[in-house]
């Protein structure tokens, strides 16, 4: 790879120098931004919180265990065991341990299961999908500072130019070979070309500063690319063959997360009604327990803790059927609901496969638009350059003007900006064409 250290027009931070001695790749930017970015790790929380949400599900299959320890005081007037009322105080314990487990729930918990698990997998792919975005922001950024480096370059040949000429009819002016005005439109021009480069210098600058905030850097400062190698440039034409936006989109909608999330959430529906079903059918609990209490009464003389714990203890094991009979129609309702946000769902899933064939539509022509552009831009600076290096022969041969030349060399200039743009975006394009099959955005 051809690579190229871009650091002169910042000001050296000693300490950031240090911390990166090296180019940055596009990988090296995406792995870095992906794993500092803080949507992704937003993204990340909610796929954690479908996994505890899978584990609660799961769990609820377990029996419960409870314990309970209560104490009640009573005092006043009570009837007594020989059937008369006295006035007298009471105090008792009671221990209880107690659980429950669900024998059958009309099939909710298991489609409950079910629902937590495709929900799990489409967070799973909601975070590819926003690691995805992260992955074209970085790679747009990084293109557009490959670039603004190109046309800072095309702007300081332009000011060498223009210095040469300068230079060129001061030595003529003082030959009496050139006019004073002559001297004086070519220093507006070489002011003109350095106020141009200043400006490109700015956009690269500001460009640096974009992707380093994406990839969370703390300063841009000593931050440089890789310039990849544009030799394989005409394998470019190759990526194409015997591809069309079906194709493409054909094999993006088995693996692109965004598809994927919206397919899983549509399965996760059905189950979702199901879920809802199941108010219509009874449901059976199977519970037990132990328990134990201490009685003392006032003015009678009461066995001791331990010996009425042992001989108040109790145990019990029981079946409980709750068969649903009226409920407001609430259940109807709720498979209603469930009803309708499949549907939602359904749109969603069709929506989002639209968007995707636009999105792979406008990628592909866009390529073949972007490589028809190079080719132009290319042929533009061949003639343009012919033209100048003709222009700037007459010239110097007195047989054309100081405005004829700068002309000449300001559409040469122009010509070679034109194809440095139509060159990178060409190359991001086709990247992109591989992305959505699949491939690593990368080049």
């Amino acid at each position: 790879m051809k690579k190229v250290v871009i650091c002169a027009v910042f000001m050296a931070h000693g300490a950031w120098l240090g911390a990166q001695p090296h180019e940055w790749s596009l990988r090296e930017c995406t792995d870095y931004a992906i794993e500092h970015s803080i949507t992704v790790k937003q993204w990340e929380n909610s796929r954690r919180q479908q996994e505890i949400q899978l584990s609660t599900d799961r769990n609820s299959r377990l029996p419960d265990l409870s314990g309970s320890i209560s104490e009640n005081f009573s005092f006043g007037r009570s009837l007594t065991e020989d059937n008369i009322y006295s006035k007298s105080n009471t105090t008792s314990t009671g221990l209880n341990l107690s659980t429950s487990v669900p024998l059958f729930t009309g099939f909710r918990i298991p489609n409950q299961v079910k629902l937590s698990k495709l929900n799990l997998e489409a967070a799973t792919a909601d975070l590819e999908k926003a690691k995805n975005d992260i992955r074209m922001q970085v790679a747009q950024a990084y293109v557009q500072i490959l670039y603004d480096i190109e046309i800072s370059e095309v702007a300081h040949r332009q000011i060498a130019i223009d210095s040469a000429q300068v230079a060129r009819l001061e030595a003529f002016v003082s030959n009496g070979k050139a006019s004073e005005s002559e001297l004086a439109q070519q220093q507006a021009t070489l002011a003109s070309s350095r106020l141009t480069a200043t400006q490109a210098d700015n956009a690269y600058l500001l460009s640096v500063l974009t992707l380093t905030q994406l990839l969370e850097l703390p300063t841009p400062d000593g931050f440089s690319v890789v310039r990849p190698d544009l030799s394989n440039m005409p394998l470019l034409k190759q990526r194409l063959a015997g591809l069309s936006p079906d194709v493409i989109y054909a094999e993006a909608l088995g693996i692109k997360p965004e598809i994927v999330a919206q397919e899983l959430r549509l399965k996760g529906t059905e189950h979702s009604i199901k879920i809802a079903q199941a108010g219509h059918y009874p449901t059976l609990t199977l519970s037990g327990g132990l328990g134990s209490n201490y009685y003392k009464t006032s003015d009678f003389e009461a066995a001791s803790f331990g010996d009425q714990l042992k001989n108040n203890f109790s145990q019990y094991i029981g079946l409980s059927l709750n068969i649903p009979i009226f409920n407001r129609f609430a259940t109807r309702n709720s498979i209603r609901n469930a009803r309708v946000s499949q549907s939602t769902q359904q749109l969603q899933l069709d929506n989002a496969k639209k968007t995707l064939y636009k999105e792979i539509q406008q990628v592909y022509y866009n390529a073949l638009n972007a490589q028809s552009k190079e080719q132009s831009s290319a042929e533009a600076v061949r003639s343009s350059e012919a033209a100048f290096v003709l222009m700037q022969a007459k010239y110097e041969n007195g047989k054309a003007t100081i405005t004829e030349f700068n002309e000449a060399k300001n559409k040469y200039l122009k010509a070679e900006s034109d194809m440095v743009q139509a060159r990178y975006d060409n190359l991001y394009r086709h990247a992109l064409i591989d992305f959505y099959r699949g491939k690593a955005l990368d080049f």
